[in-house]
């Protein structure tokens, strides 16, 4: 029952550390044997989070919620969930996500992340070593799920290990839509002004965006190379989801009421 639990590789994490992971360590039965995963629902660790990471695949669920833009320098989809810096407008003082928003896989995943190196063939299935999650089993509660057992893997060692292999499926094919994507010119880089209803004003930058004339003078065959990498709904859910502003303020609306 020795030894890390593995997966295949995909994509590697990379220095700096993802958001949210400040000591991630090698899922193991000699280091985890006694430790649980504390299940409960509390997603306090996202709260300083105004941007998170989103793939292609969950842009038709997100974009009623929140708008959708464009990393600098890599061209990834984040979803906006606040006006300041270090602040999730979708997340409450109890650390419960506002209903009925779109909970983004990022989130769902911690905290668990598969890493390795550049030549390693196989991908680590790593936990943060977060003591609001990763708990001793020792008088723990039913919430606490048991890392491993008695014959090895622990369930919420297979679900996660199928979750993140899933997540870096996807990241994968995000990654090779948001290349077609920006090769094709598309994205420009801007900047915004949101005023609040109290008339405090907060200057948005740092992201891309699709550039509407651009894609509207897109010759037919640059078109259909869009189509044909299967980037159209990302590019169509990008656009949609600049709607989802007014979602954003109303939430900084409840928050300063």
């Amino acid at each position: 029952m020795g030894g890390s639990v593995m997966a295949g590789k995909t994509e590697t994490q990379t220095n700096p550390l993802p958001l949210f992971y400040r000591s991630p360590e090698a899922v193991s039965p000699e280091r985890h044997g006694d430790k649980g995963v504390a299940l409960g629902g509390n997603l306090g660790f996202a709260a300083g989070a105004h941007v998170i990471p989103l793939m292609a695949a969950e842009m038709p669920a997100a974009m009623r919620s929140y708008p959708i833009v464009f990393s600098t320098p890599d061209f990834m989809p984040m979803v906006i969930t606040g006006i300041r810096e270090g602040e999730n407008l979708f997340i409450d003082a109890a650390g419960r996500w506002a209903e009925p928003h779109y909970v983004p896989a990022y989130v769902r995943r911690y905290p668990f992340i598969l890493s390795g190196g550049e030549t390693d063939e196989r991908l680590a299935l790593c936990i943060e070593n977060d003591p609001e999650r990763l708990v001793s089993l020792d008088g723990a509660g039913e919430d606490v799920k048991p890392l491993f057992e008695d014959r090895g893997q622990g369930e919420v060692i297979r679900h996660a290990l199928s979750f993140c292999e899933q997540y870096q499926g996807m990241y994968v094919k995000t990654r090779q839509i948001m290349k077609v994507i920006a090769d094709s010119g598309l994205l420009a880089e801007r900047t915004g002004k949101i005023t609040l209803g109290d008339g405090q004003t907060f200057n948005i930058a740092g992201f891309h965006l699709v550039d509407e004339a651009k894609l509207l003078a897109m010759s037919d065959e640059d078109f259909l190379k869009l189509r044909h990498a299967d980037a159209l709904a990302t590019v169509y859910c990008h656009l949609a989801s600049m709607n989802s502003w007014t979602s954003v303020l109303h939430q900084a609306g409840l928050r300063n009421a």
